[in-house]
């Protein structure tokens, strides 16, 4: 991999900036809200930015790298596809509660639904992403799906993934203000209360782990070789296990490597 200790350097900053936006909003929820639980209440409410930010926002954006991970190369591609579809999956399944649990917030509290843009892109967004996982799985894991069907899908299925993770942070963004500037009255966001500020701060941590992943997921250079790339690596000279492909970054077996990457990435990389 070119530039390894760049990508490892981006990889520890997301997962720190993740891991951060995770505590800030059970912080958020259990310090400054009235904590957690289902009751129809304001408890079951928080469960909605609670499992949106750790499913629909980390959990995404950690199955959007899966296949840059090159300690992940040595692995076959059914099995990563596997994982991808798996976290995807997870993400979904989080998303879908948390949107329950507004729902049923807002029929116990007699509050009209679906009026604001929050709610808007955001029922799009969780429409759209099980729409992709559908399709993702239909056409990449089905053993009958023709290749041909694959690689032409495969630029709108990248291009979907990014317009999703990108959209649910903006939505996150959305509702987060929307939720201050309700909750807040004495004293009122405007006048920056130590909530408003911890808040604020949770949404920085949202927009730079999103940046971080799309920066990840757009290198051209860190992207998973092609499944003869590997094989013909391993094949001259690679450790049983792989591991030897995530250190090659010069001297001649980088130059192999680039001229196979060369020869053989256009037709694989279609259906990756």
């Amino acid at each position: 991999m070119e530039n390894y200790k760049l990508f490892l350097f981006t990889l520890s900053s997301a997962a720190v900036v993740g891991i951060l936006a995770i505590i800030f909003v059970l912080r958020w929820v259990l310090h400054f809200q009235p904590g957690l639980g289902w009751n129809g209440g304001l408890a079951e409410f928080n469960w909605h930015p609670v499992l949106n930010v750790c499913g629909f926002i980390i959990l995404q954006g950690l199955a959007i790298i899966v296949y840059r991970l090159p300690w992940s190369w040595k692995r076959s591609k059914l099995t990563m596809k596997i994982i991808h579809a798996s976290v995807n999956l997870v993400a979904f399944i989080f998303a879908v509660v948390a949107t329950v649990a507004v729902f049923d917030f807002h029929h116990v509290a007699k509050i009209p639904d679906m009026y604001s843009l929050h709610s808007w892109v955001g029922l799009a967004a969780l429409i759209l992403y099980c729409l992709q996982l559908v399709l993702g799985v239909g056409l990449y894991l089905m053993p009958f799906t023709p290749i041909s069907w694959r690689a032409a899908f495969m630029p709108v299925h990248v291009y979907s993934g990014l317009l999703i993770f990108t959209s649910v942070i903006a939505v996150a963004l959305m509702g987060i203000t929307e939720k201050l500037i309700f909750s807040l009255t004495n004293p009122k966001y405007k006048d920056s209360p130590p909530e408003a500020i911890f808040v604020n701060i949770l949404g920085l941590f949202l927009v730079v782990f999103g940046a971080l992943i799309l920066w990840i997921a757009t290198r051209q250079s860190w992207k998973r070789p092609s499944e003869q790339t590997l094989h013909s690596l391993n094949s001259n000279g690679g450790d049983e296990d792989g591991t030897k492909v995530s250190q090659l970054s010069e001297g001649t077996e980088a130059e192999a490597f680039e001229t196979i990457r060369q020869r053989n990435n256009k037709c694989d990389d279609q259906v990756n």
